[in-house]
């Protein structure tokens, strides 16, 4: 299987955003998959520090499950599951068959271009 590996883009023009991600997907190979927030506050506002410890802790890791999760990262079970399920609503994170929790990206990319008004 090919390594997966995430681009995650900050674009408010989410049409645009969809035609480009449509044209990669015409490609024969493997172009990577694509997260686009509309703006800076959605992005920051769904990513906290905390949910990125958690993908950090789960990239390369192979399933987890939550309980273990929540012992890696130092923090309360019901409070990592519910960034879980954020986490896998954005499709960052992947929920297995056995229940755990698994990062599918051995790499990810943030293009975030932020220019004055």
């Amino acid at each position: 299987m090919t390594e997966r590996f995430l681009t995650i883009t900050l674009q408010p023009d989410w049409k645009g955003a969809l035609r480009a991600m449509a044209q990669a997907a015409k490609a024969q190979e493997y172009q990577g998959e694509v997260l686009n927030f509309e703006s800076p506050a959605h992005f920051f506002g769904q990513l906290s520090e905390k949910r990125w410890e958690i993908v950090r802790a789960t990239q390369g890791k192979g399933e987890l499950s939550v309980r273990e999760l929540a012992r890696v990262v130092g923090r309360d079970v019901k409070r990592v599951h519910e960034d879980v399920v954020v986490l896998a609503e954005l499709g960052m994170l992947e929920r297995t068959a056995g229940g755990g929790v698994i990062c599918p990206y051995s790499s990810m990319h943030i293009d975030m271009y932020l220019k004055a008004a």
